[in-house]
């Protein structure tokens, strides 16, 4: 215990524990979320918390269980991270000194039932290693404070679980890898994520440290080819369902000092219970390829907390938004887009739709379409993401349809991907910008001279009266 120092994303799940009742660490094989686990419980066990801790704590004594799918699982993963490969006990994440006895489970070789484990306030806690196997009346019982699942449970079993503690007050954290696909498990989990009361964290082989980077690919290689992305990145397995098929390899690149003389453009996805989220594109008109440079990714907050963030990755810095963005607020009565706009952001005039001739002519502004072009992109190698952007991957591997249709949950940074991809005729170098007299909010394009179009020579003295922007 005195000597674990977790990673990032490790250290995310901890913390998380401090308000989360039930966490998930989705993790690909051998990147640490079984270590992850066994050390929380060692410290809930003992009371003995390092100084970097921030989740929850226990000033008591308590009463937990550590549980996998068979009692030889059992054995091999959480009572080994534990208590240590055995016979002798004391050389896994609890400390020998702190382990006072154990007491033989049943029918599975080494395999311990009941372990005491001293609290240093005082008192004696207690773990018992339960399986999954033994169904879901083994689970009834007693309340517990903490309980441990390493590997998917069952949703039976984990809804008993779960009723374990009501009395206490306790938590319940599950660390595995989703190769069972979208389960209805892993959908709780994931799809009721708010940080507040569940927390979903996904861990991938980029975030693991101790594999050297140079064996990352030969890993990676060595897995069968539809079962990658959930052993290394901790990705639910989605078949055929996946919007993007397309291996992150292929759209992934280190950072680099963008050249300033290339296009930029800021592209944001509305949302408050759902997160707002904002991409920064930089784009090079030579090759014709699009880098996402910057995201943000942040929910329950104001547009004054957003723009303020926003406004460090230019002043100069244009803005595409959504539809939505034509939405009226209640109180003020200012629309989503001029409430950002009255924070300083450069808001384009009109909501984001398709260039649909080629020269920057308005069309739709349909999912479907901006999807495809997206993907166009990636497979033809003309949309890259740097590559410590992890909310950015996140998002695009969970990515999905259902019945053929797309899921819209989760996708808020691909979201404004897409606007920005849609508006990319906008985009402007801060040397041009700098240069120019200000008019910010105009949606001038000197591109469309179409009549009818959206552009300066097709617009009628009535047109040019309306801005949704106020």
């Amino acid at each position: 215990m005195s000597f674990y120092r977790p990673y990032p994303k490790q250290k995310t799940f901890h913390d998380f524990g401090l308000t989360c009742t039930e966490r998930l660490l989705r993790a690909g094989n051998q990147q640490g979320k079984t270590l992850a686990g066994a050390m929380e419980l060692a410290m809930h066990l003992t009371g003995r918390y390092p100084a970097w801790w921030q989740g929850r704590r226990f000033d008591h004594a308590i009463d937990a269980w550590a549980a996998c799918d068979t009692g030889e699982t059992v054995r091999d993963n959480p009572q080994t991270a534990l208590l240590g490969p055995g016979p002798v006990w004391g050389t896994g994440a609890i400390p020998a000194a702190a382990l006072i006895s154990t007491r033989r489970g049943r029918g599975v070789a080494n395999l311990i039932g009941t372990a005491w484990v001293r609290h240093v306030s005082g008192g004696v806690s207690r773990l018992g290693f339960k399986s999954y196997d033994q169904g879901r009346e083994s689970w009834q019982g007693p309340a517990k404070h903490a309980i441990w699942c390493d590997e998917e449970p069952p949703m039976d079993v984990y809804s008993e679980a779960l009723a374990r503690l009501v009395a206490t007050g306790g938590l319940i954290y599950t660390t595995f890898t989703p190769l069972k696909g979208m389960s209805d498990m892993v959908q709780r989990l994931m799809n009721n994520s708010d940080g507040v009361t569940q927390a979903d964290i996904s861990m991938s082989i980029e975030d693991a440290e101790h594999i050297p980077p140079s064996e990352r690919a030969r890993i990676i290689a060595s897995f069968p080819e539809h079962e990658r992305e959930a052993r290394a990145n901790g990705v639910p397995i989605l078949g055929s369902g996946r919007v993007f098929p397309i291996a992150e390899e292929a759209i992934r690149c280190e950072p680099f000092t963008v050249p300033a003389h290339w296009a930029f453009l800021g592209a944001m996805d509305f949302g408050w219970d759902h997160p707002f989220a904002a991409v920064k594109l930089a784009w090079d008109r030579e090759a014709d390829c699009v880098y996402i440079t910057n995201v943000y990714r942040v929910r329950e907050q104001t547009p004054v907390v957003h723009a303020a963030a926003l406004r460090a990755w230019g002043p100069w810095l244009k803005w595409a938004w959504p539809h939505d963005g034509l939405q009226h607020d209640k109180g003020s009565g200012d629309t989503l887009a001029a409430q950002y706009k009255a924070q300083g952001l450069r808001m384009i005039r009109g909501h984001a739709t398709h260039g649909n001739d080629g020269v920057g002519k308005g069309g739709g502004f349909g999912l479907e379409a901006g999807i495809m072009a997206m993907l166009d992109r990636m497979k033809t190698g003309r949309l890259k993401v740097f590559s410590n952007l992890g909310e950015w991957f996140e998002e695009f591997r969970l990515y999905h349809r259902k019945d053929g249709l797309i899921v819209k949950e989760r996708d808020d940074l691909l979201s404004a991907t897409r606007v920005a991809l849609m508006m990319l005729r906008q985009a402007s170098s801060p040397e041009i910008e700098g240069a120019a007299p200000h008019t910010a909010y105009s949606d001038y394009d000197p591109l469309d001279g179409a009549p009818g179009g959206h552009g300066r020579f097709g617009r009628t003295r009535e047109d040019r009266r309306y801005d949704p922007l106020g």
